[in-house]
């Protein structure tokens, strides 16, 4: 959806060189811009009986929280080392510039409920294949995933392929 290319801004070499960041904040300063985003996210799985949106801290919160809402169903933060105030399950991963670590709450996710997974970039895959991990290994089923922008040309979508995926921007 072209549509609301206008209003991300590409910041290059941040956080690091080489990287060119995709820059949202003009997109969820617009309220018209994000309600239409939120609801062009959801819309795909409208139908499929979700129990659970899990999404990535902390920009994948933005979407995740009003697609739960639309939804009808439970959020749950998926979130850096020691943010979580309960039992904790993790996982260490590789990401485009660095390793990083994410946990969830352990009974964040009855077993065998159907999960959503929301994050606003899709850059190589390993933040959101980390999430479906520990989505799994706390008993959660994926039933998709949802992110705001693909950067199509790192091919992580390969990575995802097993799943009902969507992206509202290919870029």
């Amino acid at each position: 959806m072209n549509k609301y290319l206008d209003l991300i801004r590409s910041i290059p070499d941040f956080p690091k060189k080489g990287i060119v960041f995709k820059d949202i904040t003009p997109l969820i300063k617009d309220p018209e811009a994000f309600a239409s985003v939120v609801n062009d996210m959801t819309r795909p799985f409208i139908n499929d009986k979700i129990d659970i949106v899990v999404a990535v801290e902390a920009r994948g919160y933005i979407f995740g929280a009003p697609i739960a809402n639309r939804l009808n169903c439970g959020f749950v933060p998926v979130r850096k080392p020691g943010k979580l105030p309960y039992v904790t399950s993790s996982i260490e991963y590789s990401l485009e510039y660095g390793t990083e670590t994410l946990e969830i709450h352990q009974d964040a996710i009855d077993r065998g409920q159907k999960v959503l997974v929301v994050d606003d970039v899709l850059a190589t895959g390993g933040t959101l294949e980390a999430t479906i991990q520990l989505v799994e290994k706390v008993g959660g089923e994926i039933s998709g995933i949802a992110v705001l922008i693909d950067l199509v040309q790192l091919h992580a979508e390969d990575i995802l392929s097993p799943y009902k995926f969507f992206s509202l921007m290919d870029i």
